[in-house]
Order: structure tokens, then C-alpha cells, then sequence
């Protein structure tokens, strides 16, 4: 499995996971639970937990290049959201395991 994460400092981080899930919930799986958020893509899964200072978004997949093609599209999204903070810094990061 590849996973990659980043933290994106936010103050309204659980408001951007939140629109994002409903954004993408016409066409892909997604669950919400407060500032949490799972978004099910064909070849990978988005995690995003929210908090009061920012945003820590996970993706996992088997296909590392759709892993991290993914990076680039889960950022935009928030970016569209967040537009008055925008753009926000990812600084995505491999992790083991």
C-alpha cells in the first residue's frame, strides 16, 4: 500500500472537509463525521481530519502514481474552497507502511 500525507495549517479546515465531501458525494463514495472526512476515488482513498489549526489529509492506494496524481486534485478542490486562504501549503510526505 502507498500512502502519502500532508498537514495544511487552516482555521477552518473541518468547514473544507466537510464541503469537499458533499462536493464529491454526487460522484464518489464519501463519509462524514463532524471535521472528518473519507472520500473513495477508483484507485485510491483520501482521509482528511480536521482540527482547529489545519487540515492532516491522507491518501492511500495501491498504484503509487495514482496515489500522489491524486495530491495535485485533493489540493485544488480545498483550494477552490478556501479561496480566501488560497493557496494553502501542502507539503506531502511518503510515510512507510
Amino acid at each position: 500500500m502507498n500512502r502519502i500525507a500532508a498537514r495544511v495549517a487552516t482555521p477552518n479546515g473541518g468547514k473544507y472537509v466537510r464541503q469537499l465531501c458533499k462536493h464529491w458525494s454526487h460522484k464518489l463514495q464519501t463519509e462524514v463525521d463532524g471535521d472528518t472526512g473519507t472520500v473513495t476515488f477508483p484507485a485510491a482513498v483520501a482521509t482528511m481530519a480536521a482540527d482547529g489549526e489545519g487540515i492532516f489529509i491522507t491518501i492511500a492506494g495501491e498504484d503509487r502514481g495514482a496515489v500522489e496524481g491524486l495530491t495535485d486534485v485533493v489540493a485544488r478542490h480545498i483550494d477552490r474552497f478556501a479561496f480566501r486562504e488560497a493557496p494553502l501549503a501542502y507539503d506531502w510526505q511518503w510515510q512507510e507502511g
